[in-house]
């Protein structure tokens, strides 16, 4: 068996050095953060255990269910109705479902058609190659119109994705569609998940089997380089908690750091494979979070589609996964790390929030908060253009024993935990491979 060092904490890693582990490998995971889980990491937030970033699960989440029932905590996934809103018009509609877009007052009877038989399609759709090469903002404009893409779409891309807006992958915002349209207890009631206690109760079963099995976790120890010879992996250097250097000898490394971080962590792979990390664009994700006296709406989820609200959606968690008698709410910014709002103070974040908080709510004040928390992570969702699916390099590099893989390595597939334990999974079975 091998010596395996798993670069991050976060579902990936976690899952990879669980079964790295579980088949015989001497496993160590060196994560840079002093707690783990990465994007599945919780904090204390007066006194509740709450994800920095928000997670659901679906019902096609095959790979969260069969992990979750190997570690036996399957029994703490539960299943709730919820349902979405469309802010739109200065007034909250029902959205997500037929009725709701039969009574959309904004869209009329031709453009409903279109884009009930373009949300029918999506669901029903396995196949992605076709809308590979096309962007979503030409693919949905085809289905359903100018207009319904003016109003429907055009604000959420607008301040999602800002100056990539009209160069994002068909078959990427496909996924995302058809993962939430299959989560549903029927045709007319949406049907998502939650792990009891929240993801932090996932991560801490893999850290227990993981130890179990006679691997190591490493927090506060950030990767400096991934070490090489003669073409071949032998070790990751880690700066400690005492600010001194420590090198982790390695047969094999699995690194699931973001792509922006791997042309400096591994200086010894070829000028080529450099470029092709450094050519993959993220932008970066601010979450701000309340915790309310008062809910906001019956909704879960509310898309936002106002021109002079820059923020493209709010999310009432605790319409999910319920804490006590107060109610939590996401409010979530995505934009490249070089717009000035990234830098904002928290203040400011969080008077902005809660003034679109206020339009959904007029009747929810500032004596309503019982506390806040800006979370922020500077590579929090990759940008996945047109033919995005031949940028990736490959998860095994030139490098022998070394995998690289971060979230955009789930292509088509949006950022999940179960897409995260599915590729784990994959590089840790690749181990075994002769």
């Amino acid at each position: 068996m091998s010596r395996v060092v798993v670069i991050g904490s976060g579902a990936m890693g976690l899952a990879a050095a669980y079964r790295a582990a579980k088949d015989g490998h001497e496993v160590d995971v060196i994560e840079a953060a002093p707690e783990p889980g990465g994007m599945a990491g919780h904090f204390d937030f007066d006194g509740i255990s709450l994800e920095r970033f928000y997670h659901f699960v679906c019902k096609t989440d095959y790979s969260t269910f069969a992990l979750m029932e190997e570690l036996g905590i399957l029994d703490k996934l539960h299943w709730r109705p919820t349902s979405m809103g469309f802010f739109s018009g200065n007034r909250v509609h029902p959205w997500g479902d037929p009725i709701a877009l039969l009574r959309l007052p904004t869209l009329g009877p031709i453009e409903k058609l279109r884009y009930g038989l373009f949300a029918f399609v999506c669901v029903r759709r396995n196949a992605w190659p076709a809308i590979e090469h096309e962007s979503a903002h030409d693919w949905i404009i085809r289905w359903c119109g100018q207009s319904t893409y003016d109003h429907l779409w055009k604000p959420l891309f607008a301040h999602k994705f800002y100056e990539y807006s009209e160069n994002i992958s068909a078959a990427w915002i496909w996924t995302r569609i058809r993962r939430i349209g299959r989560s549903r207890k029927s045709m007319f009631q949406e049907e998502l998940g939650y792990i009891e206690g929240g993801t932090i109760t996932l991560v801490n079963a893999l850290i227990d089997a993981i130890h179990a099995h006679g691997g190591r976790v490493h927090l506060a120890h950030p990767a400096r380089r991934v070490m090489t010879e003669n073409g071949r992996v032998t070790g990751v250097e880690t700066l400690t908690p005492s600010k001194t250097y420590r090198q982790f000898p390695a047969d094999a490394v699995i690194c699931t750091a973001p792509t922006p971080y791997v042309s400096a962590l591994v200086p010894d792979l070829p000028a080529e494979w450099k470029d092709r990390y450094d050519s993959i664009h993220n932008i970066g994700v601010i979450c701000v979070i309340f915790k309310l006296t008062r809910s906001l709406t019956p909704h879960f989820w509310i898309n936002v589609s106002e021109p002079d609200i820059e923020i493209p959606g709010v999310i009432e968690f605790s319409n999910l996964r319920k804490m006590g008698a107060s109610t939590i709410v996401y409010v979530p910014y995505y934009m490249p790390v070089t717009h000035p709002k990234f830098s904002w103070p928290d203040q400011d974040l969080v008077a902005e929030a809660l003034n679109c908080i206020r339009r959904i709510n007029p009747e929810v004040n500032a004596e309503d908060i019982i506390a806040t928390k800006v979370a922020r992570l500077r590579h929090g969702q990759p940008i996945c253009e047109p033919g995005f699916a031949a940028k990736i390099p490959p998860i095994q590099t030139p490098i022998a024993g070394l995998q690289i893989a971060d979230t955009c390595y789930y292509y088509p597939e949006d950022r999940g935990i179960s897409e995260s334990v599915h590729l784990g999974a994959k590089m840790a079975a690749a181990l075994n491979e002769k």
